[in-house]
């Protein structure tokens, strides 16, 4: 597992910078991949939702998959529900607020944020999927309106399991990479 800065043998340059996600199922994923790509063109986009925002990982990466690990050993699956369109005040980003699951979310975020993985953290922590970021802040409100416009017409469900977690590190030219994954213990349901 890459850490710091590194140069992988295809020429890949490693950050040091680590987020853990839950990438999102079509269709729900393939729509939010089309509509980031209309909203940020030049964004490559893979719907998802960030349990362990972007930080840095003092010590061997290795030791942060671990913690990761051992945490979700007995972390059942749970589901998600993406709800509406906002926008972060603060930093422009258009984004999808999250309700059923969320609650979920903060307790695996709060139960991480240690050891190798702790960040002070720029902002709380707020579960959402991005939409698009650093756009122009004249195009931004504009592209809320396209994104809610889009939103309203996605004809299938809006909820989605969370039955995997990736641990993914970012590089040079920003593109994240999945490390590691683990699969969340599915729970039997009795009838």
């Amino acid at each position: 597992m890459p850490s710091q800065l590194e140069i992988a043998s295809n020429g890949t340059q490693w950050i040091n910078s680590y987020a853990l996600v839950t990438y999102i199922p079509d269709p729900l994923g393939r729509f939010l991949d089309d509509l980031r790509r209309k909203l940020a063109p030049e964004c490559n986009p893979h719907a998802h939702v960030t349990l362990m925002p972007p930080r840095p990982v003092f010590g061997p990466a290795d030791e942060a998959w671990d913690q990761i690990h051992e945490y979700t050993k007995t972390l059942p699956a749970f589901r998600l529900q993406a709800t509406e369109i906002r926008v972060f005040p603060e930093t422009n980003v258009i984004y999808i607020e999250l309700g059923m699951g969320r609650e979920q979310l903060l307790e695996i975020h709060t139960a991480l944020n240690h050891g190798p993985l702790y960040f002070a953290e720029p902002f709380d922590y707020h579960p959402h999927i991005t939409l698009a970021q650093e756009l122009p802040v004249t195009a931004v409100a504009d592209a809320a309106r396209l994104a809610e416009d889009m939103w309203r017409q996605f004809p299938h469900s809006r909820v989605f399991p969370v039955e995997e977690l990736t641990f993914v590190q970012s590089t040079v030219d920003k593109c994240w990479k999945d490390l590691a994954s683990v699969q969340l213990e599915r729970v039997s349901v009795v009838r």
